[in-house]
């Protein structure tokens, strides 16, 4: 993703700096894991995850503790080829990152946290650093998000090779099927049967892409797009197809589930090791950066629900 580089200069867009400075440059990172090893996206006491350990290499650098907001919290196990972060510096630390070499503040940033995140073995790659134009929020001003998910159903299309991120599902499945149960749910609705609510969150959300098809080894991979996902709404629908897909429930279930708008004993998640988060989107005009955050930030009223399919513009990773 290209995005052009201003420096936010709006202290109220960015959290405290140093004891003496004010952070004012706020940097995007643009990087990709294998969850495989850890719980997930969001900090935890005692356990290793990605924004830990993404943090501690951070704060070693530029010599101070240092907080990132991402674009998608994924959960233990889950993956990530294009996650979007963002962080604030003050304007010595922003100069200080090339360490006095002629070199671009970003590209020695990345530099120097490979070396760093050398030491988990590859499971996290930074791919690109810049600063982040005026008022950019990497959740907020996110237009879509794009997840994929792998299945591969019945023993003969097991592989050990690729068992790290594919689920392995022991029923043969139907695929026309799943995809008759994932048109039910595209559109402006309230997802709380897939989700596990947040606390003053709101569970409505637009899904625009979700379709399943099988690639040239006979693995059937999901795709799907929203403006964003719910805590487990994307394993949860996953696994609510599966259950129709391989004969469990009635063509329909989906459509009824969605309807009921509760979070019971039906809801059955799908394995995490398959899921991967694969890009995410920002308006391509700087103007509408901010506006789009403070757009998000607005909490999304039932009576605004509907199955219409708005135009989502933007820029992909």
């Amino acid at each position: 993703m290209n995005i052009p580089e201003l420096n936010t200069t709006n202290p109220a867009l960015a959290p405290t700096g140093s004891a003496t400075e004010p952070a004012l440059v706020r940097m995007c990172l643009r990087l990709g894991y294998d969850g495989s090893s850890y719980n997930g996206w969001a900090l935890q006491p005692g356990l290793p995850t990605v924004q830990g350990v993404l943090e501690d290499a951070l704060g070693m650098l530029i010599r101070r503790p240092i907080r990132t907001t991402v674009a998608g919290r994924t959960d233990a196990g889950v993956h990530a080829r294009h996650q979007m972060v963002h962080f604030d510096l003050t304007e010595a630390e922003y100069a200080g990152l090339a360490r006095g070499a002629n070199l671009d503040p970003g590209y020695a940033l990345v530099r120097r946290l490979r070396g760093v995140l050398g030491r988990e073995g590859g499971s996290i790659l930074v791919h690109e650093a810049y600063k982040a134009p005026a008022g950019f929020d990497a959740r907020f001003s996110a237009l879509w998000r794009r997840y994929a998910y792998r299945i591969a159903d019945g023993p003969a299309r097991f592989d050990p090779l690729t068992r790290a991120f594919t689920m392995w599902h022991k029923k043969d499945v139907d695929v026309d099927l799943l995809n008759a149960e994932a048109e039910s749910l595209l559109g402006r609705h309230d997802f709380l049967s897939f989700c596990k609510p947040r606390e003053r969150a709101t569970t409505i959300r637009t899904l625009t892409e979700f379709t399943f098809e099988r690639d040239e080894s006979g693995i059937i991979v999901a795709h799907l797009k929203a403006d964003a996902f719910c805590h487990n709404m994307v394993r949860a629908m996953i696994g609510a197809c599966l259950m129709v897909g391989d004969g469990r429930e009635k063509p329909g279930w989906v459509a009824l589930r969605l309807d009921a708008a509760v979070r019971d004993s039906k809801n059955m998640l799908a394995d995490p090791r398959a899921l991967v988060l694969e890009e995410v989107a920002y308006p391509d005009d700087v103007e509408e950066i901010a506006m789009r955050a403070e757009l998000t930030r607005t909490r999304r009223k039932p009576h605004e629900i509907t199955t219409d399919l708005p135009e989502l513009g933007g820029i992909k990773e």
